[in-house]
């Protein structure tokens, strides 16, 4: 049986809050939950998608082998971000696999459960959209970085968004280890080295898998700044 807590994290996920407290009742009823050690496969491309994910704790990544077996990372999710929505309730292969970057919990709530529920209350489908949505604005959001930042910006905005101070120094824990990290915002791992090394006048030093940030403010300003600035 689940733990109260992981219940909890999961009552808030964007995929669960807004139902009503009756079908959430009856969704983590018929939950799957499970633990996964680091480097874990949860599910691989191509996989039959029976089920829509919710971590609980840890980190998971998705990505894409190319026919050069070069690996493309399509995203990253955390506490109590969901993924695998739209292939799951369409019943098709996964486009990507899923591992665990760290160890980490993950609910499983089979699919057939979700679309019996979708039957009874359209509504559903409005918290499926929602989540769904989430997941093409991260992707847009990832492609507009690409497009208009440099490789030191968006390691700034990738630093900003482990922080939620607005103001003043702070120091944060990098999540996962750099090769990931690289390849989360689109870069070598090699490239990842020197985007550090451009952030060190902006005040941002790197102590093994933990970064300083003197001033998040000015971080921000750069991470800002138009790239095509000298």
């Amino acid at each position: 049986m689940a733990h109260e807590a992981q219940k909890i994290i999961a009552r808030q996920s964007l995929l669960l809050k807004s139902l009503p407290e009756h079908h959430i009742d009856k969704l983590l009823s018929h939950a799957i939950w499970r633990r996964y050690d680091r480097g874990e496969t949860i599910f691989l491309q191509e996989e039959e998608a029976k089920a829509v994910h919710v971590v609980l704790a840890g980190w998971v990544k998705l990505f894409r082998m190319a026919p050069t077996g070069a690996e493309a990372v399509v995203s990253v999710f955390t506490r109590g971000e969901s993924f695998g929505e739209a292939v799951a309730l369409r019943n098709v292969p996964y486009p990507v696999s899923a591992e665990a970057v760290s160890a980490c919990e993950i609910m499983h709530i089979p699919s057939p459960v979700l679309l019996s529920l979708m039957r009874e209350d359209p509504e559903i489908g409005v918290s499926i959209l929602a989540s769904t949505f989430t997941h093409l604005h991260s992707l847009v959001a990832q492609l507009e970085q690409l497009k208009a930042q440099t490789g030191a910006q968006r390691v700034a905005e990738f630093l900003l968004n482990l922080s939620d101070k607005v103001s003043g120094g702070c120091e944060v824990e990098l999540p996962y280890d750099k090769m990931l990290i690289a390849g989360r915002l689109g870069m070598k791992p090699e490239s990842l080295s020197r985007a550090f090394s451009r952030l060190k006048p902006v005040g941002v030093k790197i102590n093994r898998n933990h970064a300083e940030i003197a001033d998040i403010q000015a971080l921000r300003d750069y991470a800002e700044r138009d790239s095509s600035e000298k």
